[in-house]
């Protein structure tokens, strides 16, 4: 089950961070479990650590309109969302 790294911005981190159960009903289905961080010099760059087991269900909700539509409307998301994966060394 490999980690992915997802990392973006939000214009408001309060209201970001009220959507949490929003992203666990969401990210359940493909991950069970996430830990959430703040950068310590911006706190409106978020990033979430994920043990996901289905990566394909993650490309396909980071590619849903509607629910991308919901992330920048409703949870203040800002372009880019930049997703890190394991690098085989």
């Amino acid at each position: 089950m490999p980690t992915i790294v997802v990392r973006h911005k939000v214009e408001n981190f309060d209201t970001w961070l009220k959507g949490h159960q929003d992203r666990v009903k969401i990210f359940s289905k493909f991950c069970p479990g996430f830990n959430t961080f703040q950068d310590t010099n911006d706190p409106n760059s978020v990033v979430m650590v994920c043990e996901v087991n289905d990566v394909e269900a993650l490309q396909k909700v980071m590619s849903d309109p509607e629910l991308m539509k919901m992330a920048h409307e409703k949870h203040t998301v800002i372009d880019p969302i930049t997703i890190s994966m394991p690098v085989a060394i």
